[in-house]
């Protein structure tokens, strides 16, 4: 059974616990690329499951995802109560091809955005960061909630790549 919105927000709101979202989230290219090195070009295109994304999917997923991001914190930031469309990532996915073939563009994207996102939030009041949009799928969500769970995000994202580099290593 899938998850429900609300679900999914808080399981990624739960990975992060108390660890500081901005600054797991600054360790995150940092932690992708020692993962990759580990990397061969079989092992990134390798999928663990029929309909699983590969690790170069999940890689640009994130880089895609963190322009949606950047986009949602803006408008957050910009318009109190805004309306946050939802996305369908497994329909986004089929544009990102040209990410999926490019893991190092992949890779530099992430880390360029991320970082003008974190100096974003962290440029904003306190008072910026609890204004909220409302989420077409999971509701009323703040600033500092979209950050920390990103961060969450980041860290699901990585473990998946870390279980698919264990997995294949015992092939």
């Amino acid at each position: 059974m899938e998850e429900t919105p609300q679900e999914y927000r808080r399981r990624l709101r739960g990975y992060l616990g108390k660890q500081n979202p901005f600054t797991l989230m600054a360790a995150t290219t940092a932690r992708l690329k020692r993962l990759l090195r580990r990397c061969s070009r079989a092992d990134v295109v390798w999928r663990p499951a029929p309909k699983k994304w590969n690790i170069a999917e999940i890689v640009a997923h994130l880089a895609e995802v963190e322009i949606v991001l950047a986009y949602r914190l803006r408008m957050i930031a910009s318009v109190k109560g805004v309306p946050i469309q939802a996305m369908n990532q497994n329909k986004w996915m089929l544009n990102a091809g040209y990410l999926v073939k490019d893991m190092q563009g992949a890779v530099e994207l992430f880390d360029i955005v991320r970082n003008a996102n974190l100096r974003f939030v962290r440029s904003l009041s306190q008072k910026k960061r609890n204004q909220y949009g409302f989420h077409a799928e999971r509701g009323k969500e703040s600033i500092m909630m979209v950050i920390k769970m990103y961060a969450g995000h980041d860290l699901n994202h990585l473990m998946q790549i870390e279980a698919i580099l264990r997995r294949r290593d015992r092939l």
